[in-house]
């Protein structure tokens, strides 16, 4: 008997639009995460009312931080 030569899949190339709509998706969230974490600290420090914004400052960095996070891990996949 003759084995038949088996098929290589191919993976098909992404359209650049469907690439244009991933990135600009994840650049939404990454603005939407730090927005939060900036708003949210502002309100804490309204709320607690002390001189120097700790809340802010640490609250914005945090959301840098998860948003580079959540970014590098949906590159990777």
């Amino acid at each position: 008997m003759k084995k038949q030569p088996t098929q290589k899949k191919q993976k098909s190339n992404p359209s650049p639009l469907n690439n244009y709509a991933r990135y600009s998706g994840l650049a939404f969230q990454m603005i939407a995460i730090i927005l939060v974490g900036v708003f949210g600290g502002i309100k804490l420090d309204e709320i607690v009312k002390w001189e120097f914004p700790v809340f802010t400052l640490v609250l914005t960095l945090l959301s840098v931080i998860m948003s580079m996070y959540y970014a590098v891990k949906d590159l990777i996949r």
